[in-house]
């Protein structure tokens, strides 16, 4: 591991799970980079590795949901960060989840707040891909939950 990546594993870094339906199939994937652009109009940013499935498909779809996952959903996030990880529907079954009203992507239930987006820019940076989106709905907000954070490579519950 270079200094570089490990200098970015000090940093705590919310766990979220950003979903697709795209016209093939459900895709989701894990995130720690995730974060609130502009409270007026309301948008997030979105970074992605280019190389991601999720990237490609979010190149054509413009529709996608993110939970920001709670602190007792350190399996969630594990299963959508599996490398060669099967459809988003079978990653999800005996989890507690809904379609979301404006992207019919999975909403997964219990996290610490979900929202639906739709991409409105995209920016390569690098190896990953940006998105910067507007934010169509706010699904669920709960304060009372610990958030699910990722630091020095090892998920945490936030108390």
């Amino acid at each position: 591991m270079n200094e570089f990546t490990e200098a970015m594993r000090q940093l705590v870094a919310g766990v979220a799970v950003v979903t697709v339906r795209d016209d093939r199939d459900d895709i989701g994937t894990t995130v720690t980079t995730f974060t609130s652009l502009s409270a007026d109009p309301p948008m997030v940013l979105l970074s992605l590795t280019s190389s991601g499935y999720l990237c490609e498909v979010l190149l054509r779809q413009d529709l996608w949901a993110v939970t920001l996952l709670s602190g007792d959903q350190a399996v969630i996030a594990s299963r959508f960060a599996s490398p060669g990880r099967p459809s988003a529907r079978l990653l999800v079954a005996g989890t507690p989840h809904h379609r979301g009203p404006r992207t019919e992507a999975f909403v997964i239930d219990g996290g610490v707040a979900a929202l639906e987006a739709e991409t409105a820019r995209v920016i390569p940076g690098g190896d990953h891909t940006l998105f910067l989106a507007q934010v169509l709905h706010v699904d669920y907000v709960n304060p009372s939950l610990p958030p699910l954070v990722r630091m020095r490579g090892r998920y945490r519950a936030v108390t």
